[in-house]
């Protein structure tokens, strides 16, 4: 059918009014605002960033981050389920709101989520019985050092391992290496700090401490990608508060270590 030009300017101011009245789609920042809630996603099985108390009640240097996180901007704190494969998930599919769990950034997941500037950080080191004098790679020369398989702790020492003369030996999982330190089994391990607290905790006979820093990971909250003003407004708040000292006050009640100031910078 053909329009006459009467035609087509009534049609077309009929548009422009539906445009108008059209009320603009809220965004994730501003159903915080209106809600005064704010939804975590954090895994509280992944001690010492988050876990849950003698009370069972959530606690952890991520969960203090997301407390702090919280009363700053005078909303409700509802934690969500999480586990370490459903971060992600949680956002994209809006069960939450953000990620505040222990998440290193990698070039993949940039593909899935927006991620905000480092807040945190995680780190992986040659761990050995307190005692043992190993301080540099090349004092680990002749030994074998225990890792979790396909971790970036296996592709960094296996790299290393011809250069430095030490061998890989490879567990299935985090609680078999675990074991193996426990028991005596592994001396030295290729592990993140939260696997060596774990063996600390449960170890009777000797105590374990960190000898060589394998790599250090920035850790960042993330989004849903997209929420624009919700990251910038988060980044905001993490530069107040990396500048501050609370970020690493929250960090070190919990690792006993401080944040690296190239982390936060």
């Amino acid at each position: 059918m053909k329009l006459g030009r009467r035609e087509f300017n009534f049609v077309a101011a009929a548009l422009v009014g539906l445009v108008i009245a059209a009320p603009a789609m809220a965004d994730v920042l501003d159903t915080i605002m209106s809600t005064k809630k704010i939804r975590v996603a954090t895994d509280m099985g992944i001690p010492p960033y988050g876990m849950l108390d003698g009370s069972m009640q959530p606690t952890g240097s991520d969960v203090a981050v997301a407390k702090l996180l919280a009363a700053d901007w005078g909303v409700e704190l509802e934690f969500v389920n999480t586990t370490g494969p459903t971060r992600i998930p949680n956002i994209n599919t809006d069960k939450a709101d953000v990620v505040i769990s222990s998440l290193s950034v990698t070039e993949e997941r940039k593909k899935a989520v927006d991620f905000t500037r480092p807040y945190s950080f995680i780190r992986t080191t040659v761990i050995a019985p307190t005692e043992d004098t190993a301080k540099e790679w090349t004092d680990l020369s002749g030994k074998a050092i225990a890792v979790v398989r396909s971790t970036t702790q296996d592709i960094a020492l296996t790299e290393m391992a011809p250069e430095f003369g030490f061998n890989v030996v490879r567990y299935d999982d985090d609680a078999t290496a675990i074991t193996a330190a426990i028991s005596g089994q592994a001396i030295y391990l290729g592990l993140a700090d939260p696997q060596m607290r774990a063996i600390n905790e449960r170890s009777t006979a000797k105590q374990f401490e960190a000898k060589i820093v394998i790599n250090q990971f920035p850790i960042a909250m993330a989004v849903k990608q997209g929420e624009t003003r919700l990251a910038e407004k988060l980044n905001e708040w993490i530069a107040e508060n990396a500048a501050n000292g609370k970020l690493n006050e929250a960090y070190k009640a919990y690792h006993d270590l401080d944040i690296p100031a190239e982390i936060l910078n």
